[in-house]
């Protein structure tokens, strides 16, 4: 070969390694491409704002609206491409279905788009779980959907609001968070949205899993999980709520000793379609309680039988001849997630054994 074609090959050889490994610097050099995440703001405690540094108990919620609080977290915009929506500005104490049915139907129109990765929602404490179970059984997306609050109002002195926002924002950013059901997100650890509970009136450490466990921390600025939620949810539901406008009447029956039928009769009266009975133990029925049951349930009313416990199985035939009563039992739903999701059964079905399976499907 010619020595001269040889040292020519060599030379553009040298400069196509140069190029490639300049462009690979560059390409490693280049900052990552930031999340597109939405908030939406519903109110709330991490809204809230107090008289002094000093105020924790005795603030006033839902006082800053979303762009503020986008503001008062300056962190958020090295965890991702963040906007605000207001949905609404309330204490979660005053949610409604229709609050429910409006944000379920603005976050499945959101993460329907492209350039949208994940969703926020700001949320008052007391409800949380509430929403977001209810998040949990219509939204038809398996992006991340991440709900936050705050124990401590903003102008608190050690507010909490600020780092579970910025927590929230990069869990929603998360690919690892996809495909896991609507999460709750406070104090550094992650929770799935079916079985999470607020169990303590005040302290920032409020929201625990019963028996099964959260599902894992925020640490490093990124997730960290440790279990799976294995109940279907979000995308694999059947309850489709685009085109509702309203919800069945369902409502809670608490059992206590000597408790009476009259709260029960006023709800039927008042035309309640299902109710949730939460019962004493392993949702126990009172013996002068069960022929009230009974007779709802022979007027079309759909009965569950839930525990006010806190943890464990309602076990089916245990306390109560569920199968000769044509009673439901919640399995693991405490008496506020039974209701949410029984008002979800019954825009399908008023079959309490239909009813009953998706007791144990979700």
């Amino acid at each position: 070969m010619n020595p001269n074609k040889r040292f020519s090959r060599f030379a553009a050889l040298l400069v196509c390694s140069a190029f490639i490994g300049a462009a690979q610097a560059e390409d490693v050099s280049a900052p990552a491409k930031l999340p597109n995440v939405v908030i939406l703001a519903t109110g709330g405690t991490i809204a809230g704002t107090g008289a002094s540094t000093t105020t924790t108990i005795g603030y006033t919620a839902a006082k800053l609206g979303v762009d503020k609080m986008i503001e008062g977290v300056p962190e958020l915009k090295k965890a991702a491409n963040v906007r605000g929506e207001q949905v609404a500005q309330i204490a979660s104490e005053s949610m409604t279905n229709e609050v429910w049915l409006k944000l379920a139907k603005r976050v499945n129109e959101l993460l329907a788009q492209k350039d949208v990765d994940g969703v926020v929602i700001t949320h008052g404490t007391d409800t949380i779980e509430e929403t977001a179970y209810f998040l949990d059984l219509t939204v038809k997306s398996k992006k991340p959907v991440v709900i936050v609050g705050s124990m401590r109002p903003s102008t608190a002195i050690s507010a909490d609001g600020p780092i579970n926002l910025y927590n929230a924002v990069l869990l929603a950013g998360s690919k690892d968070a996809a495909g896991k059901g609507v999460l709750v997100a406070l104090n550094d650890q992650i929770n799935a949205g079916r079985d999470v509970s607020k169990v303590n009136t005040s302290t920032s450490d409020t929201f625990k899993t019963p028996d099964l466990g959260f599902l894992g921390y925020m640490q490093d600025n990124k997730p960290h999980f440790y279990r799976l939620p294995v109940r279907k949810h979000t995308a694999d539901t059947e309850f489709d709520v685009s085109k509702l406008d309203k919800l069945p009447q369902v409502d809670i029956v608490y059992g206590y000793a000597n408790m009476n039928r009259v709260a029960l009769d006023a709800q039927i009266a008042a035309g309640a379609q299902g109710v949730v009975q939460a019962g004493v133990g392993d949702g126990s029925m009172a013996a002068q309680m069960l022929p009230a049951f009974r007779e709802a349930r022979q007027k079309g009313v759909v009965v569950v039988r839930s525990s006010r416990v806190g943890s464990g199985i309602v076990a089916r035939n245990g306390e109560v001849n569920d199968d000769k009563e044509d009673f439901v039992v919640s399995d693991t739903l405490n008496a506020q997630r039974a209701r949410i999701l029984l008002m979800l059964a019954l825009t399908k079905t008023n079959d309490s054994k239909k009813i009953q399976q998706m007791f144990y499907t979700y």
